[in-house]
């Protein structure tokens, strides 16, 4: 076994059930991205990305970055 996947597992022995549920979390996501086909956007989310990107109000979060982060827990 690798010094990192040693590290990896000693802290995780450590960490509560909780904290341990979020970096299985992580994991699976990072696992789920890495594996994920890239899409080519259509007319239409191209669109969106550039209405967006130029501020249109219609297109902006209607949520902070600070309160999504509360949401998730994070």
């Amino acid at each position: 076994m690798s010094i990192v996947k040693e590290r990896i597992i000693g802290a995780i022995t450590i960490m509560s059930n909780e904290e341990a549920e979020k970096i299985w979390e992580l994991i699976c996501a990072t696992f789920a991205l890495s594996h994920a086909d890239e899409e080519i956007p259509d007319d239409d989310e191209l669109e969106a990305i550039k209405s967006y990107k130029e501020g249109n109000p219609d297109y902006q979060p209607t949520i902070t970055h600070a309160e999504l982060l509360s949401k998730l827990n994070l």
